[in-house]
């Protein structure tokens, strides 16, 4: 479970730095980041938890292998939809 939490917390730090500094290049830095905070932070999470969650059916644990590997990723994109569906539909928000 420790392993799933760094990834999960690993995951959401990359995704909002690398959304912030490729938002930095159209707005300020301090709009970006709140930016890449607000479209990330379900999203991601959404996601994380998804994939670890099918790794850990499949594997019994944090151990990838090549028939857990098309499944987490499957996982990953279908969880979120949802929310950023949501989002971009009720209300009108997209994430830039």
């Amino acid at each position: 479970m420790a392993i799933m939490a760094l990834a999960m917390v690993n995951g959401l730090l990359t995704s909002i730095a690398l959304e912030t500094v490729i938002l930095s290049r159209q707005m300020a830095l301090a709009l970006a980041l709140k930016t890449a905070l607000g479209m990330s932070l379900i999203s991601m999470l959404a996601m994380e938890a998804a994939m670890n969650l099918v790794d850990l059916a499949v594997t019994g644990g944090a151990q990838l292998s090549p028939v857990a590997i098309p499944l987490m990723l499957i996982a990953g994109f279908l969880a979120p939809l949802p929310y950023n569906y949501w989002r971009l539909k009720a209300l009108g928000k997209a994430c830039h």
